[in-house]
C-alpha cells in the first residue's frame, strides 16, 4: 500500500495560496491540469468545481498586500493531474 506513485485526490475547492484554508500542499507535489469549458487554463489561482468557477488573476494589479487581484470566471471547471 506504500506505492511512491500515489497522488492524493483532488478536492472540490483548492487554492494556491498557502494563507488559504483551501489550500493542500501535497496535491501541489504533482502538476496539476486545469480546464474551463474545455480549454486548458494555466494561470488558475483558485478552483471549486461544485460551484462551477475558477479564480485568476487581473492582468498587473495587485492589492495592498502585494498579492495579485483576482477575477472570478465561471463555467464547467474539469481538474485532473498531468
Amino acid at each position: 500500500m506504500s506505492d511512491t506513485n500515489s497522488r492524493p485526490e483532488l478536492p472540490d475547492h483548492l487554492s494556491g495560496n498557502p494563507r488559504s484554508p483551501h489550500h493542500v500542499a501535497e496535491c501541489f507535489e504533482h502538476e496539476i491540469g486545469i480546464r474551463l469549458n474545455g480549454k486548458e487554463r494555466f494561470d488558475v489561482e483558485e478552483y471549486c468545481i461544485s460551484e462551477g468557477w475558477v479564480k485568476v488573476p487581473a492582468g498587473k494589479a495587485l492589492d495592498r498586500r502585494g498579492q495579485p487581484m483576482l477575477m472570478t470566471r465561471k463555467g464547467e471547471v474539469e481538474v485532473f493531474y498531468k
